[in-house]
């Protein structure tokens, strides 16, 4: 299939608003102006399931490039626009601790968060695979035609529920193994009696993966963004110099 190398070739950016996505759209529009609408092939060859097949796969090396990021060390602690803050009630212990010279164990667990959640994110790749690949011809195309967030919604109906399953163990035992729990449970014992300290208990896991899942999503919004507004010009001549036209 011609149709995967040219994209993997045009769009070997990074994670940008002209990266990856705003490529493929380009290059696969002047394509779909071309295409036959029920699935033959054109004059040059490229059929309608081909240019499915390849927006799919920008689809998953643009949702395995986001996945990278965020799963990178630093990926959401250092990120404000993704970075996981603590439960509201410890995040109120924090700061009233916090006045005090006192919030050192909240705010290590809060770093243990983020980076559970950065472990956890990698496990996502995968998942995504296996959704882009679902997808069926209608489903491309209503993405293709869609709105700005067309593709971003298709992965949240589509992969929320499915995501936290698989999602859950992972994050259970990344909080075990970076200590979160650890540090959460000797914080809870050790300010339990303090006044002026809320209520500190939090479903930890939950707390990681909802937010995980939100900073993951936004991301991917991000990169879908780049379909709507990249320069059309060398992408649709680099399809016309491969496949005529």
């Amino acid at each position: 299939m011609f149709i995967l190398p040219v994209l993997l070739c045009a769009i070997a950016g990074p994670v940008q608003a002209d990266g990856l996505f705003g490529k493929a759209k380009d290059l696969l529009g002047g394509a779909v102006k071309q295409a036959p609408a029920a699935g033959g092939e054109r004059q040059g060859g490229l059929s309608r399931s081909e240019i499915g097949a390849g927006l799919k796969e920008a689809l998953r090396v643009g949702s395995g490039r986001v996945v990278d990021q965020v799963s990178a060390i630093g990926g959401f602690d250092a990120d404000p626009a993704i970075h996981i803050p603590l439960p509201e009630n410890l995040a109120r212990a924090q700061s009233i601790l916090g006045r005090l010279g006192m919030s050192n164990q909240l705010d290590a667990l809060e770093d243990r968060l983020n980076r559970a959640a950065e472990t956890a994110a990698a496990r996502a790749k995968p998942l995504f695979v296996d959704a882009v690949e679902a997808m069926t011809i209608q489903d491309v195309m209503e993405i293709f035609n869609g709105p700005d967030d067309a593709a971003t919604q298709y992965f949240r109906r589509q992969m929320t529920p499915g995501l936290r399953a698989e999602m859950k163990p992972v994050v259970d035992e990344s909080l075990a193994e970076v200590g979160a729990i650890e540090t959460y449970e000797q914080t809870v014992g050790e300010f339990r009696s303090m006044p002026m300290v809320p209520d500190l208990r939090a479903d930890l896991t939950d707390h990681v993966l909802t937010l995980g899942l939100d900073g993951i999503f936004h991301y991917l919004a991000r990169e879908e963004a780049a379909i709507r507004n990249n320069p059309a010009e060398r992408t649709t001549a680099l399809l016309q110099r491969v496949f005529g036209g």
